[in-house]
Parts: structure tokens; C-alpha cells; sequence
């Protein structure tokens, strides 16, 4: 860096000239508006059915009873998850609404 430079100059540098632009009007052109026409919309279309994804499955199956070493039953819950700990816990939630024992036999996927 110069250490000769005035303040002048250094103002100038870093600000630019001072000096203002002169403003020249200039009329804005006017575009011409497009004529609007309104049109009925189209009855919509029957929609297709897009095919379903494919949903991951587990198969829970539990035994179930209200009697302790009583009479049980086999109960079977599909859970919509790849978590075989969340289908079980699923499983057995709703297992529990109804029955009192609950034990997990198996948990397949499908």
C-alpha cells in the first residue's frame, strides 16, 4: 500500500467517485395486455390407481389365555413394520386388551 495517498484519494478507492451518475428518464414502454379469454375447465379424468408400494409385513404369533397354565390360544397379529421388536411390542399390546397371559412364539416375515 502507497503511504503517499491523500484522503481524497483513499475515499475515492474505497467508495468510488463521489461524483453522482446523471439520471436519465426514460418512459417505461407499456406492454400490451393479452386479451383474457375464459375457458370452462375440463371434467376431471378418472384417476388411475397407482400401484402399491410394497409394504413390509412381520407375522407375530402369539399364545394367549386368560387362565394361568390354562387353556391357551394361538393368536396371529401382522405388524406393518421391519422392526421384529416393535411388532412384538405391537402384538402384545393389543393382545393385552383382551387376554391376560401372552407368550411370543414366533415372529416371521411375510
Amino acid at each position: 500500500m502507497n503511504p503517499d495517498l491523500t484522503e481524497a484519494e483513499m475515499r475515492r478507492a474505497l467508495f468510488g467517485d463521489t461524483e453522482p451518475l446523471p439520471n436519465v428518464a426514460v418512459p417505461p414502454e407499456q406492454e400490451p395486455v393479452p386479451e383474457v379469454g375464459f375457458v370452462k375447465p375440463s371434467p376431471p379424468a378418472a384417476k388411475k390407481n397407482a400401484a402399491k408400494a410394497f409394504t413390509p409385513r412381520l407375522q407375530v404369533t402369539l399364545r394367549v389365555g386368560n387362565e394361568f397354565e390354562g387353556k391357551t390360544f394361538e393368536l396371529i397379529h401382522e405388524a406393518d413394520t421391519l422392526s421384529k421388536l416393535l411388532a412384538e411390542q405391537e402384538a402384545v399390546k393389543v393382545a393385552r386388551k383382551k387376554y391376560r397371559y401372552i407368550e411370543v412364539v414366533s415372529v416371521k416375515s411375510m
